[in-house]
């Protein structure tokens, strides 16, 4: 979201106090932020705090004076994206109903940006026929609105009505700010490892964090395709909008990679599967026993190898990650051709700052043609992006 304008409208309840959150996250992504305020928002916080945090004068009053330009229609017509989080329901009836007696409500009435609401209220408030009423005629004016959290309310009532977290707000900033070009597609994507059971409390697996996986479904989600994520254990919150598929074990995987991926345009094989598994699981736990113990592995299916084999005319475009600590390019690329992949994502998990468990990779993408692009270090999303504008370019040529 580097330099990307946003302007961030806090209305008057008790969440606004998470809005200050939303700004962090904002700046920590780089984007650029203004905050307007209404007067009931400032009873609550304080607009010192905003400014703190975003670098820039808050405005409240419709009247302050700001050189010679007229703020709310410039504010709104020279953004990104307009947020209103939270958004009241005194908030969001003005908006349904085009009322502009203050900068907020002025500045989103003269908007040209697209908008994003954050309700946030009383769960019997949010339930209201009126306000559903009001949700739904901003939803038909191309104005998106988040669904509210659920759980225990400020007001002590239970139910739907509490500000999306933070977290999920920039999430949803990130989709809707991103270049839909996977619109229409279908991803199928594998992450995290696979564990295989010696017996009830002990397997076999690998270092495998699952960040690279979930960081490609989450890049393919928010430029608009229909993602499936295969995951094997991980400690990783799932992305919103993505469907995730929940498996341990290679055999587990293989059952859903292959249920899948004849109905995918592009699979994704991120996943460390497991080599190999123990011949036998034992039923109860193995008791410490000789100075040495004999394990004997039998091998796992190479669920990649069968995609490849079996390719028709899905997936349109398949590939594959190989995670090596030695002659990266020469076992990068046998791999690529004995699985018939169209690329392969090859990546030195010996380093420190790539590869397993770290925030960021350094990979060298290898074409079906021979061609060799180096990605140098940067975050797992920013490779992600890095490879589905590859993998797009693919699909086109296919096209």
């Amino acid at each position: 979201m580097k330099d990307r304008r946003i302007i961030l409208g806090v209305t008057g309840g008790i969440a606004a106090y998470k809005a200050a959150e939303l700004v962090r996250l904002l700046i920590k992504a780089e984007a650029r932020v203004r905050v307007a305020m209404t007067r009931n928002a400032a009873r609550f916080i304080t607009p010192l705090t905003f400014e703190a945090l975003s670098g820039h004068r808050v405005i409240q009053d419709m009247f302050e004076e700001e050189g010679t330009s007229i703020p709310h229609i410039r504010w709104g017509q020279a953004s990104d994206l307009v947020v209103i989080a939270p958004a009241t329901a005194n908030f969001i009836a003005k908006m349904a109903g085009g009322i502009a007696d203050d900068f907020l409500s002025t500045l989103a009435v003269a908007a040209t940006a697209r908008i994003l609401v954050c309700p946030a209220m009383n769960t019997h408030m949010y339930q209201n026929a009126a306000v559903q009423h009001n949700i739904r005629v901003l939803e038909e004016r191309g104005v998106a609105v988040m669904k509210p959290g659920e759980g225990f309310l400020a007001c002590r009532s239970e139910g739907p009505g509490r500000l999306p977290d933070p977290a999920d707000i920039v999430e949803q900033i990130r989709v809707l700010l991103a270049h839909r070009d996977y619109s229409g597609l279908r991803v199928l994507v594998t992450a995290g490892p696979t564990v295989e059971p010696l017996d009830p409390v002990r397997f076999i697996s690998n270092r495998s964090s699952g960040k690279m996986g979930y960081a490609v479904a989450r890049a393919a989600m928010r430029r608009g395709a229909s993602v499936t994520l295969v995951s094997g254990p991980t400690s990783l919150r799932p992305p919103p909008g993505v469907r995730v598929v929940d498996v341990r074990t290679a055999e587990d995987m293989r059952r859903a990679v292959l249920d899948a991926g004849p109905e995918s345009d592009v699979v994704i094989k991120a996943a460390a599967v497991s080599d190999y598994r123990p011949r036998e699981r034992a039923a109860k736990k193995i008791k410490k026993g000789p100075e040495t113990l004999s394990l004997e592995l039998v091998k796992n299916p190479d669920i990649l190898a069968e995609l490849g084999q079996a390719r028709g005319e899905r997936p349109r475009v398949l590939v594959g990650f190989a995670a090596e600590t030695d002659d990266l390019l020469a076992h990068a690329t046998e791999k690529l051709k004995a699985k018939n992949l169209d690329m392969i994502v090859a990546n030195d998990v010996s380093r420190d700052d790539a590869g397993f468990e770290s925030d960021t990779n350094a990979v060298r993408v290898i074409h079906r043609d021979g061609r060799v692009e180096d990605c140098p270090l940067m975050s797992k999303e920013a490779v992600a992006d890095f490879l589905l504008d590859r993998i797009r370019a693919v699909l086109r040529g296919k096209d």
